[in-house]
Parts: structure tokens; sequence; C-alpha cells
């Protein structure tokens, strides 16, 4: 095992055929694991766990969770401290270089994603070829693993030096070509990036900026955005990041590997669950339900109804990002003259009703860290179609850094789950003239 893995001794095994020994290794925060990598070769059998909710697929050094007390650290560094005290890019650098910049190496860093922010001209004609209308997600994936075409020295670096290009080229492009997904979906000309601008200032200026507005990034915004994309920046081995390392496992490039978590990303139970909130108090506040009728049919077990927003595979806590999204979409708004937004109004008297009902207490159903990300979105002027997209952008540093460990693991193999076969039994084949 790799990392700070250590052995702490073994568990027993009693099979109908034999009775085996199992390492037990445990990691620098305590948590075990069952090494079973050998069990299949020594008894047959294999563990069947849908969902790989109790299955360790790696070992990381990256992030740590602890649901039950709704901790999530980056690199040792609590979530909160990282929010409240670093830009985004701060934390991007840490959890590729695995430790936070000096202020050189910030500013280098910085200017580095400035001059490796445009686009190839060519790239261009892909995006005024989609439909008018398509989806800013579908353009994001494309483009993305389009880029190894346009830049194939990226594709394959052999050197540190190069990785460190290729890592920091794609950070800075998947913002550009977000913020064109963007200005493509609504018919507008495209705004290049300006030096004169910071990541998260220049994301909004390319967003919002055009030839018949003059606009400024207002620096409640650029705030909120950078606490926004912190919060996102990893989470563990979850749906998308587990993409990402899959197909990694396989030798395909990073482009690829990318562009595959940003569909899996897609998902409306993964990052998609954010535009989901907002649409479904939306719909409530039209239709005139109060937070406790939607309480109510997410209780109703005859009701296919979910509430979004809420729940965790991981928490049995309160998110702790959710805590940080909250105040940050209450600032905003407040600052945006805005305080009593209807639907942050509804979403506070909802977490507060159902903070209160026996049900969610006791399946310990507290608000995540989509309930209040897209609120504060829908307050920057952002489209519901765009909160995915803000998703990758900030879970982007968490990918490529998952993506490196898993290449410089020595431990690492092509992701192959086995399955228990429930289908028919040899069956006697029939020719097609006497079926």
């Amino acid at each position: 095992m790799e990392g700070l893995y250590v052995r702490k001794g073994e568990a027993e095994l009693k099979l109908p055929e034999k009775t085996i020994r199992i390492p037990i290794y445990e990691g620098s925060e305590g948590e075990r694991g069952f090494d079973i990598s050998a069990l299949r070769k020594e008894t047959g059998y294999i563990t069947y766990d849908p969902g790989l909710v109790n299955t360790g697929a790696c070992d990381s050094q990256i992030t740590y969770i602890n649901g039950e007390k709704g901790i999530l650290r980056h690199r040792g560094y609590d979530i909160e401290d990282l929010a409240e005290n670093c830009y985004f890019l701060e934390v991007a650098y840490l959890l590729i270089h695995g430790k936070l910049p000096s202020k050189r190496e910030y500013n280098a860093f910085s200017d580095l994603m400035n001059r490796n922010s445009m686009i190839h001209e060519d790239m261009h004609n892909f995006f005024r070829n989609y439909p008018e209308g398509a989806h800013p997600m579908a353009v994001l994936s494309a483009m993305v693993v389009s880029l190894s075409s346009f830049y194939p020295e990226m594709e394959n670096p052999v050197a540190n030096e190069d990785m460190d290009m290729t890592v920091t080229r794609l950070l800075s492009k998947l913002r550009t070509i977000a913020a064109f997904s963007y200005k493509k979906s609504v018919g507008e000309p495209f705004v290049y990036p300006s030096h004169k601008y910071t990541y998260c200032e220049n994301f909004l200026n390319m967003m919002f900026s055009s030839p018949v507005s003059d606009y400024k990034p207002d620096p409640v915004a650029v705030r909120a955005l950078n606490l926004y994309l912190t919060i996102h920046a990893d989470h563990e081995q979850n749906c998308s990041t587990s993409v990402v390392r899959f197909v990694g496992s396989a030798g395909s490039n990073l482009y690829a590997s990318i562009s595959a978590g940003i569909c899996a990303l897609w998902g409306p139970l993964h990052g998609g669950a954010n535009e989901a909130v907002v649409n479904m108090i939306e719909g409530a506040i039209r239709d005139k339900l109060s937070p406790e009728s939607l309480i109510a049919k997410a209780k109703d077990k005859a009701s296919k109804f979910r509430l979004m927003g809420f729940g965790h595979r991981v928490y049995k806590a309160y998110d702790p990002r959710a805590k940080i999204a909250k105040r940050t979409c209450k600032k905003l708004l407040e600052k945006l003259g805005s305080s009593k937004d209807p639907i942050f109004e509804y979403a506070m008297e909802l977490e507060d009703k159902a903070l209160k009902d026996q049900y969610f207490v006791d399946k310990n159903l507290y608000p995540n860290v989509d309930f209040y990300t897209g609120i504060g979105y829908r307050a920057m002027g952002i489209p519901t179609s765009m909160f995915t997209v803000l998703f990758a952008l900030g879970r982007l540093p968490g990918w490529i850094a998952q993506w490196l460990e898993m290449r410089d693991s020595k431990a690492q193999k092509i992701g192959r789950p086995r399955q228990i076969y429930t289908g028919p039994l040899k069956k006697e084949f029939v020719p097609l003239d006497k079926r």
C-alpha cells in the first residue's frame, strides 16, 4: 500500500470451504480498511457492493472527509480556512502541487494563467457550428476533449515542466471555453480574456461583457465566485472523480479523462443538483406550494418527488460546504440589494422546517453544497444552464490532482470491477432457419 497507509493487523474471514486472514490497513486519519485485492485469487469469491459505497478503490493524499463529523480538508487544511483566506487559484495550486504557494509562486501561477487563457482561433468554428440552444455542458465536454488535437504537445507530456504547462493551460482554457459556451448559447459574440483581470474577474467579464455594455466585474460577485469555486475544488472519490481516475487508468490522456468527468458531473444526481434546487423552488413558488407541502411530498412513500439539495452519500452531519455557501449567498444578496430574494427566503424557510422535522433528523438529511450555490449564482446573473459548468470549473483542479496521483501511483491498475452474473444458464443454439 502507498501513502500513509499502515498495516494494523488482520481479520479472519470464515468461508464454507476454508478460513483466510485478510490484512487490515489504517490511513493517517484513522480510517480502516480490509485489503481484499487477493480475495478472488485465494477463495474464488468477490465482494458485492453496488455503487461501490463501501469500497476503497485507491489511497489518496489529496482530500479527507469525515461525514459523521462534517469535516472536509484538502492536503490537511480545513475547507473553512481555505474558503475564507484563499483565492481559488491558491487552492488549485495546493491540490495540484501539494502545498500552498508562496507569493512568488502564486504570482507566477497567475501570470501563467493569463498568458495561456486564449484558445486556438480555429476552435471558434466548433462553437459556431453547435446548434442554437446547445447545453453548455455538452459544448464544454466536447471542447475539452478536442484540446488535445489543437495542442498535441499537451497530450503526452514527458517532463514535470511539460506537465505543469499542460495543467496550467487546461485550468486557464477551461475557463475561457466555459464562458464561450455561454455566449454561444445566448447568441452573443465571444469576449476574449484580458490581462487586466484576475481568474474570477476574467470569467465574469467574458460572461457578461458585450459591445453594447460597459461591464465591470463587481468585487462582491468576484469574491463570491472565488468562494463557490473553492468549495467545489475537490471532494474525494465522488462519481465524476472516480470516472476521471477510471478513464485515466486505461492510459487515456488528461483531456479525455477530464471530458469524461464533465459528462459524469452533468447528471442531475451529481453536479446538476444545484440547477435542480433552483428549478424546484421556482416551481414551488409558482404553484403556491409551501415548504411544508414539499416536505410532506418528500416523506410520502407513494410519491416520486425528491427534495433536491438535501442529504449526501457521505455526510451524516451538516455539509461544511453548505454552511459556507449559505453565508456567501446571504452576503452576496445583501450587498447586491436583493436580501429579500424570494428564492433565498423560501430556501431558508425550507431548511428551517426540514431540520425540525423528525423524519429528516432521523435520516441525517441536511442541506448539501447544492442547496445554496445555485441561488448565489442566480443572484450574480448566471443562468441555471451554467450552474453545472461552474461546478466543473471549480472541480477541475481536484480532477487534475486526482489524475496525476493516479498516474504516479505504483499500485495503479486499469479499472476492471467484477460482477455477479444473474442471466440465463447455457442454452442450446438454434440456427436462424429453425427459429
